[in-house]
This record gives structure tokens, sequence and C-alpha cells, in this order.
């Protein structure tokens, strides 16, 4: 049975449609060499965080002879490997976390209205492509943006909504939610009311 072209068609403009929605930030690019009987073969490495800036965000690293190629293709693996962060009011994490991977170890907290990204370099890029406007983190041990973007991940990863977390409990989430000590408890229970 032949496939018709419109049903392929139809196929690629729905792919560039999810392309589309998705922001993508370069992070770092890594000039790397492979030693042959020649000489040095010399390519290129990158690394690419993608988001939606609502709350999904995913990294990915590729490696090519040129740089553009080396781009799509983390850009690709990115695309493939997201995880979904609950945000709260859209604009902020829900609790304070941490997050490692191998050396490289984060502390991320949530922050009042206003605060802005306070982070750097590598985690500045997962926030903005995770659509957090207000966020307080810091990067201890490794500086090297793999390790810093894998613990940023593994902290986000962490992230859970107060309401999952009442119904694991049997609890009410204003109970869970008026534990919070940035005062913003109460503007939240008024608005589950």
């Amino acid at each position: 049975m032949a496939r018709s072209p419109e049903g392929r068609r139809g196929r690629d403009r729905n792919r560039e449609e999810r392309d589309s929605e998705f922001s993508d930030k370069l992070v770092h690019i890594n000039r790397v060499a492979k030693v042959v009987k020649g000489g040095k073969r010399f390519g290129f490495a990158a690394l690419v965080v993608v988001g939606d800036l609502k709350g999904r965000v995913g990294f990915g690293h590729g490696k090519a002879r040129e740089v553009p190629e080396a781009i799509r293709k983390a850009t690709e693996s990115a695309k493939r490997d997201l995880i979904r962060v609950p945000l709260r009011d859209g604009r902020t994490l829900h609790h304070d976390t941490q997050g490692r991977h191998g050396a490289g170890k984060v502390i991320i907290r949530s922050a009042p209205p206003g605060t802005g990204i306070i982070a750097g370099g590598a985690m500045r890029a997962v926030f903005e492509m995770l659509g957090v406007q207000d966020v307080v983190a810091k990067s201890m041990g490794s500086s090297n943006p793999y390790n810093v973007v894998r613990a940023t991940f593994d902290a986000l990863k962490i992230q859970e909504n107060p309401r999952n977390i009442a119904t694991r409990r049997g609890m009410k989430v204003s109970d869970i939610v008026s534990r919070r000590s940035d005062g913003s408890a109460q503007a939240e229970t008024s608005a589950e009311a």
C-alpha cells in the first residue's frame, strides 16, 4: 500500500507546529578533537536547553563537524527528553530544592514577585526556558555547564504540586500551603476557596 504525499505533509506540518511552540537557548559550545592517523579531526559539541516558557523544559547534547549541525542535533535531543515542572502562579517554584550531579551541586529557592532570576550561566538558561520569573539559585562545586544543567534538572524533578501532596497525605491544600514561610500562603488559600 503506497503512502499518499498529503499524509506525509500533514505529519511534517504537525511537527513544525509542535516545534514552533518551543524556544531554545545555546548554553555551551565546545571544540572537540579526534586524533586520527593523519593528525586531528576537529568537531563541535553543543549543549542546548529547550522549553515552552510554561513549565516544560529539556536539555540536549549534540556533536558534529560544524557548529549549526551540532546545535540542531542538541535541539532535537532536548525536545525528546522534556520534563514538566509545576509552577506557582506561573512565575516561581512551589518549594526549595537541592540537586546534584557528579561534583555539581545546586540550591534552588522560590522567591517573592519582583525578585527576577538570580542565577548564573547555565542555570539561568534553564529557568528562562522553563518560564520562571522569580527564583534564587546557587551553584556550588563543579562549574562545568553539563554538570550544572544536570544538577538543575535533578532539583527540578523533585518539585511537586501542593495539590498532589495533599491528596497523597489525605490533607487539605490549605493545610500544606499555610506552612510556607514567605507569607504567600494567605493569598493562595484565598485563591483555592
